[in-house]
């Protein structure tokens, strides 16, 4: 699995997981997700972004875009 893909899994189970929660647990869970969202954002301006950096140190593939 490329680590674009990789980011992707990530960022889609911690939404879905969030989501999941304010639903059976407390509607509190859904700042997990706008937090989520506004690293996303973040991200995009900057570059910066945690997972990249963890992912890249387990040594996963680049490949250019989503072909």
């Amino acid at each position: 699995m490329s680590l674009e893909r990789m980011i992707l899994l990530v960022v889609g189970l911690v939404v879905l997981g969030s989501v999941a929660l304010s639903v059976l647990h407390s509607p509190s869970w859904l700042w997990v997700t706008a937090l989520m969202g506004a690293h996303l954002v973040q991200a995009s301006f900057t570059g910066m972004c945690p997972v990249v950096m963890i992912l890249r140190k387990m040594g996963l593939p680049e490949r250019a875009g989503f072909g």
